[in-house]
């Protein structure tokens, strides 16, 4: 089967992993080795570990914006390294304590919002290597930083002495190279991993412009630059600054969440285009990403997780199983430390090509023009999320979006879970309170009202015969609401419902 099947599959994810593991390393301000070694962690350890039989794991570009600004404000990469390890610590203790299936409970809203906020970030920091321009403190971390004076000002005054031409040539035609084999209707052209074809256009055409008397040759700084001998150069933590700043303990807890949810949305996603219906256990998987992130700390390499372009390409491919993720990992190995120089020849404008159209399938107009058709309980979450992100950073923007969420639920059940119908009686208005299958807590204030509006000299029946569960809460209102009956000439009617004695923190 590994022959047949997952080795094929582990050269194809190999081929779209490398490029993808240089440049979210770039992305992310991060050496180009770290982005290599992480996958490289991500295909053999977690491999090893996990029990998807598709999930291939990596780094991430949902975390390149988090990853970056991290790296720059610790201003010390080995810091930074341990954030990586307390998120791996994090993940493991979250895999102990079985929170995995928690995951389920994120609306789908939101997590597309984080998603297109993670695309508009990943085109704009794109943008300017994609032109040429190679000075790495263009971008800082959040979205509206970009537009300061210190980070736009300052670096577009010196833009056009940065554009070059042949890189903007190199970004037109790679963007070119990866729309054909996506829109193509030739069924093996698009079983091909275009990103190698556009890695491969890069390393010829910087080949060629270097030795064609045009004067545009690319400079040192717009080229990929892995180590001739990687683990020579490797930086590894200082774990004597540990607990020198609450700054690595904070990072640390955030990527540990975020990669946490992206793996596991990853995994969801993975397990429903499983044509055999397998379902990885996710806490298992928790353990292995952390396991997986532990080692990137302590190694220097970036945080990664599963990542679902890599699984759904592995199986595209004709994986079987998790096989072929270790495979991936195994030549991914193969390649830094027997061909480096090859990677060396790789301009860093094919790399931000590629970025720029993953920004863009996170991010693309038909995202917004569905969640648009669903309705404002689905596309207000939605926009909130990516504009809170685009304003403050991805956890406080997922968390305002949940919120928001959460919100709508709650608006929606107070609805939901009681109906109130009004007849009459030999001449008297009668009223009765439908209480459906669950009514809670969050009922409390609506039901009050409507008790409270129950006019006098009237009948109330109060009818909790469907009920599967009826809170405390409400028992005690209705409770309460007998002796206000009484003194209002109110006739009530309890059917399916106990009442129960109310207690007062004054009695």
């Amino acid at each position: 089967m590994w022959i047949r099947h997952d080795l094929s599959a582990g050269i194809s994810v190999f081929l779209i992993a490398l490029p993808l593991c240089l440049g979210i390393a770039l992305a992310s301000n991060a050496p180009a080795y770290a982005g290599v070694l992480s996958g490289i962690i991500g295909g053999i350890v977690v491999g090893l570990i996990s029990k998807s039989p598709f999930a291939v794991s990596g780094p991430a570009a949902g975390l390149t914006t988090v990853v970056a600004a991290a790296i720059i404000g610790m201003g010390d990469f080995r810091l930074f390294l341990l954030s990586v390890c307390i998120a791996g610590l994090f993940q493991i203790l979250l895999a102990i304590f079985k929170v995995g299936v928690l995951v389920h409970y994120f609306p789908s809203s939101v997590i597309k919002g984080m998603l297109a906020a993670i695309g508009i970030l990943l085109i704009s920091k794109q943008i300017p290597i994609a032109l040429g321009y190679d000075q790495p403190d263009f971008w800082t971390s959040g979205f509206l930083e970009v537009f300061e004076s210190k980070n736009f000002l300052g670096n577009l005054s010196n833009f056009w002495d940065h554009l070059s031409v042949s890189t903007i040539l190199i970004t037109a035609f790679s963007l070119g190279i990866l729309i054909y084999f996506r829109n193509t209707r030739h069924k093996k052209l698009r079983s091909l991993p275009a990103p190698f074809f556009v890695v491969a256009f890069g390393i010829f055409a910087a080949f060629l412009l270097s030795n064609l008397e045009l004067g545009m040759v690319l400079k040192p700084t717009q080229m990929v630059e892995v180590p001739l001998r990687i683990f020579d150069d490797l930086v590894f933590p200082d774990f004597s600054k540990l607990f020198s700043s609450v700054e690595i303990w904070e990072t640390g807890l955030t990527l540990g969440l975020l990669a946490s949810l992206e793996t596991l949305l990853c995994i969801d996603a993975m397990d429903k285009l499983d044509p055999h219906n397998r379902i990885t256990p996710v806490n298992r998987e928790l353990f292995a990403q952390g396991v997986g992130n532990l080692l990137c700390g302590i190694l220097g390499a970036i945080p990664l997780t599963a990542v679902v372009v890599r699984g759904s390409a592995n199986m595209e491919a004709g994986a079987r199983t998790k096989m072929s993720a270790i495979t991936h990992g195994f030549l991914l190995l193969l390649a830094v430390v027997l061909f480096p120089i090859v990677l060396n020849k790789i301009p860093y404008a094919s790399l931000g090509a590629i970025l720029l159209v993953t920004g863009y399938y996170l991010t693309k107009p038909k995202l917004y023009k569905n969640m648009f058709s669903i309705g404002s309980n689905q596309y207000l979450p939605f926009l909130i999320t990516i504009f809170m992100i685009l304003m403050t950073n991805l956890l406080i923007g997922v968390s305002i979006g949940l919120l928001l969420s959460i919100y709508y639920i709650v608006q929606k059940n107070f609805k939901a879970e009681y109906k109130l119908s009004h007849t009459r009686q030999e001449g008297i208005d009668a009223y009765t309170v439908k209480l459906n299958t669950n009514v809670t807590f969050l009922n409390k204030v609506n039901l009050r009202k409507v008790l409270d509006e129950i006019p006098e000299y009237s009948i109330l029946n109060i009818d909790g015969r469907d009920c599967n569960f009826l809170d405390y809460d409400i028992l005690e209102i209705i409770s309460d609401f007998h002796n206000k009956a009484r003194d209002r000439h109110i006739e009530l009617h309890l059917m399916g419902i106990q009442k129960v004695e109310s207690f007062s923190i004054h009695d």
